[in-house]
């Protein structure tokens, strides 16, 4: 059973109608055709099966971008918004014209999208392993009007042009691959590979944070998310590795979320 089970009836609502909330509010006497009423019946039906309801009306709304999601990918999330703002943040007083931005395991493209959006002046490379992924994320990009964003598919690093840039960001697997939540809610409906990594969660974030020092300029930043436990344990893979000024932020809800490191 949801939890916002009014606002999703909403959602499914305004699919069928093709309109806004703020229709739904401003004509609440409108009656609907018998086309409509199965139509919004069906989809209640696949939302009370578990189904996400990003993935029933096939979008989902990230920073200030309208994105299309399939099964494919992980559906973006709010905390992710908080990698956003942080790199928009760190890299506010950057000055140049070849500021170059990477985001590895791009998915819908929503990190990279988001950026490439609010820095018109960098230019942005985004990679996924996935096939599928790749598409759906230029597609976004197209969707949103954005043209500073090249995406490829690439295994992390492996198809990366020997370059350095000024800023790596990355929502990487992070989740123990025997993590009960994975039966639960709305992650039972999307790809494992894109949610759970070995080695408690952190292989793929430690492959990441050692390989990022080839592809970054002096004093470029590494921003990555991670588990809301997993805060100290990332840390100490930067540290590891050699970066300066490693720090965790904590997202909406207060837990450790993005941690920061310079190089």
């Amino acid at each position: 059973m949801s939890d916002t089970a009014k606002l999703d009836a909403e959602i499914l609502m305004c699919h069928v109608l093709d309109c806004n909330r703020t229709y739904l509010f401003t004509w609440p006497d409108k009656a609907l055709d018998a086309t409509q009423i199965a139509v919004f019946h069906q989809l209640c039906d696949k939302r009370h099966a578990g189904h996400p309801i990003a993935h029933i009306v096939g979008f989902r709304a990230f920073w200030t971008l309208n994105l299309k999601v399939t099964p494919t990918t992980l559906i973006p999330r709010p905390d992710t918004e908080t990698l956003v703002e942080q790199a928009l943040l760190l890299v506010s007083e950057q000055q140049g014209d070849n500021l170059t931005g990477l985001d590895l395991g791009t998915g819908t493209g929503a990190i990279a999208l988001s950026l490439a959006s609010e820095l018109p002046h960098w230019n942005w490379l985004a990679a996924d392993f996935i096939a599928d992924a790749v598409t759906l994320a230029q597609e976004n990009a197209e969707l949103n009007g954005i043209t500073n964003c090249k995406i490829i598919q690439s295994d992390w690093f492996e198809q990366i042009p020997n370059t350095k840039f000024n800023l790596i960001v990355s929502n990487p697997p992070y989740i123990e691959e025997n993590d009960p939540h994975l039966e639960q809610g709305d992650v039972r409906f999307e790809p494992l590979s894109a949610l759970t990594a070995p080695d408690n969660g952190l292989s793929d974030i430690k492959k990441i944070v050692s390989q990022a020092k080839d592809y970054l300029h002096q004093n470029g930043v590494l921003i990555i998310e991670h588990g809301h436990a997993q805060g100290e344990a990332v840390r100490d893979v930067f540290i590891y590795n050699g970066y300066k000024n490693t720090t965790t932020i904590k997202d909406l809800s207060e837990n450790e979320r993005i941690t920061v490191g310079y190089f």
